[in-house]
């Protein structure tokens, strides 16, 4: 019911503050010269890392001319001026004027020779210049293009490959290509490599016996893994550092699709005026904020470093695998026990110290973290602050599908045998494009049968991280949202149609919760509740605990929704009818207008609320936001307190009720 904010990384972005200072790197026909000449000065090349390094090469400091560009080009010393150029009259200047026209060396010297004799006048020569640059040869952008590629590292052959096949419209997507074909050069010579991975549950890594051996010990083979996976190297760099050297390649995986997830929820709020937005999350922030209670911290909280993600991510057990747990490791404080009962969820990848805060602020109550691969056929990472009990939890029935295959059997004719995957990886709000999907399939049909090695890497590595499935001979897809919701355990078209965009649809499923998961979690209270429940239901979304109450046949008497997204609103109340619902509904659309008084006035109305669902928006926790990634203070996340405000006027409520 958080179905809380989301976000994808569809673009990933260039920082030449963080990582490549190309705007400080001081150009000179010389540069561009020995660029093109097939190595770029300055820098480093080692296990794929392109490292700007000034201090070896003093670049700023070497007084480099044309004529040395010139020089080195046709194969003379340098330092010295070819005496057929002197004796046409081609000074320094005006070979370097046509260098910072953007004209390489050797589209100069070609024209200086095709114009040569009495034709020397510069005019000429740059006419000819212009020919050239109509023809077939690169344009003057192009040749921009070209030597700032090769400046970061990349062979000309590999840029002019990449060009030829992506065009030069599309810096970024230049450059993930090239970073592809140094991977597969990189990857084709180590013969011994396994393809994929041996682990029917291993969702990342590309050879991996089983997820214990997911860590590794050197950063950069993590990062070199990320890149094999097609993530951006400036976006697998940042996510090494938010997750920590030790974390393991598939914790910074969901991390980045975390992140993905969260980046997505400000579109939510694109209307709003952004100043009076901040202004209300400062005063939030200073009034709303619960008071502490005064009491001995639980010990298991009081230090932050021990809430560690757990491996494998079972929580307190799940169903068909071992670790099952009938009491908590940690028990409930007195202070936390129900009814009335709390569930609240966000992504489990937050940044240190962020789930102690939110165990403090909710009765000091120990995280539960699950990833819902162990209930379909996708991973979703997410912590769960709860007072349920756990004992005699079940499944909701029809038990889920767990593998790809199993979930979209017609996939089975098409799905090549070293295309292991048998589970997806988080299920976010973007998706790929047909581009991708083409341009795939392309180099699939230039091999008869079985590709080579290296196309099925580069073909894996895209289909991991888009989540592409089988749909014909070389046909690469990626899902459809009646896909998604059937992954996530939604009815058919649960999203569909009333004015519903194809793009909302992937936004709000992206931003969803697992139903069977939640619904585990909820199943103790059928008992409990034998003659219906009473909800407050906070960030709805499109109606996760409501669905997963629904399919428990746990009857809703009443259901108090909150929700910013009209079309999320729509979505639960066109599920609400068609369900046949005996049941209340009650719709509003903002947390923060929420006051206290309405809460006990509804309270009053309905005799109370049994079961407080939810979970803020994760956009400030997820580590791609590099703007505003500052936890539960940011702007959107600290709508968690929010949440704790309205849970403990329930609470207090609850108990003076009881009181008359």
């Amino acid at each position: 019911m958080v179905e809380h904010s989301g976000g994808d990384v569809s673009d990933e972005i260039w920082n030449s503050d963080d990582e490549f200072e190309i705007d400080n790197y001081q150009s000179s026909p010389m540069h561009s010269m020995s660029e093109t000449s097939g190595g770029p000065a300055g820098v480093e090349h080692s296990g794929g890392d392109e490292i700007w390094n000034s201090d070896e090469f003093e670049i700023d400091n070497y007084q480099s001319s044309p004529v040395h560009s010139m020089s080195e080009t046709s194969g003379g010393t340098a330092g010295t001026t070819s005496p057929d150029f002197i004796q046409k009259g081609i000074s320094d200047e005006t070979f370097g004027s046509f260098i910072e026209m953007g004209f390489s060396s050797e589209m100069i010297v070609r024209a200086i020779e095709e114009t040569g004799g009495a034709n020397w006048e510069p005019t000429l020569i740059l006419e000819t210049l212009f020919q050239f640059s109509t023809s077939d040869e690169p344009s003057s952008s192009k040749s921009k293009v070209i030597n700032h590629l090769i400046g970061m590292g990349f062979t000309e052959e590999n840029v002019l490959k990449a060009i030829q096949e992506y065009g030069d419209e599309n810096i970024d997507e230049l450059t993930y290509a090239l970073l592809t074909y140094a991977e597969v050069e990189k990857m084709s010579e180590t013969k011994d490599e396994n393809i994929n991975t041996n682990d029917d549950d291993n969702l990342y890594t590309l050879s991996s016996d089983d997820e214990g051996k997911l860590n590794y010990s050197n950063e950069d083979s993590i990062l070199q893994d990320l890149i094999k996976m097609d993530y951006s190297r400036e976006e697998a760099a940042k996510a090494i550092e938010r997750c920590g050297k030790d974390a393991s390649v598939e914790e910074v995986v969901d991390f980045i699709c975390a992140a993905q997830m969260a980046r997505q929820f400000d579109e939510f709020f694109a209307e709003q005026d952004k100043k009076e937005l901040i202004t209300k999350s400062k005063k939030r922030r200073v009034y709303n904020e619960p008071p502490r209670r005064e009491r001995k911290p639980n010990t298991a909280t009081a230090n932050d470093e021990l809430i560690r993600l757990p491996n494998p991510m079972i929580g307190f057990g799940v169903p068909n695998e071992p670790g099952l747990m009938k009491h908590r490791p940690v028990p409930i404080p007195d202070v936390a026990r129900g009814p009335p009962y709390f569930y609240y969820e966000n992504v489990a990848m937050a940044p240190k110290g962020v789930w102690a805060k939110i165990s403090s602020h909710l009765y000091d109550v120990m995280p539960e973290f699950v990833d819902s691969k162990y209930f379909c056929a996708a991973a979703r990472k997410r912590g769960y602050v709860h007072n349920l009990p756990i004992h005699n939890r079940y499944q909701i029935q029809p038990p889920p599908h767990y593998t790809i295959q199993e979930a979209f059997p017609l996939t089975k004719r098409w799905w090549p045998t070293w295309d292991k995957r048998l589970k997806l990886n988080c299920l976010v709000t973007c998706i790929a494009s047909a581009q991708l999907t083409n341009r795939l399939r392309e180099k699939l049909e230039r091999h008869d049968g079985e590709p080579p090695e290296s196309v099925q890497k580069e073909v894996l590595a895209s289909c991991r991280k888009w989540n592409l499935v089988w749909v014909g001979t070389n046909k690469l897809a990626p899902l459809e949202a009646d896909e998604m919701e059937k992954l996530l355990g939604f009815p058919i078209d649960h999203t569909r149609g009333g004015g519903i965009s194809r793009t909302d649809r992937f936004k709000s499923l992206g931003n969803s919760f697992q139903v069977d998961t939640v619904a585990y979690h909820l199943s103790v209270l059928k008992p409990l509740f034998p003659n219906g429940i009473n909800v407050l239901s906070l960030f709805t979304g499109i109606g996760g605990g409501e669905v997963a109450l629904h399919r428990l046949k746990i009857q809703m008497n009443v259901v108090v929704s909150v929700e910013i997204s009209d079309v999320n609103r729509n979505i639960l109340s066109d599920f609400w009818k068609q369900t046949n619902q005996t049941g209340i509904l009650r719709e509003f659309s903002d947390v923060t207008k929420l006051d206290n008084h309405t809460i006990e006035r509804l309270m009053d109305e309905y005799g109370g609320f049994d079961l407080v669902i939810g979970g803020s928006p994760c956009n400030n926790l997820a580590g791609g936001n590099r703007i505003s990634r500052v936890g539960l203070e940011g702007d959107h996340s600290s709508l968690f307190f929010e949440y704790c405000r309205i849970l403990e006027t329930v609470r207090s409520k609850t108990a003076d009720m009881r009181r008359r």
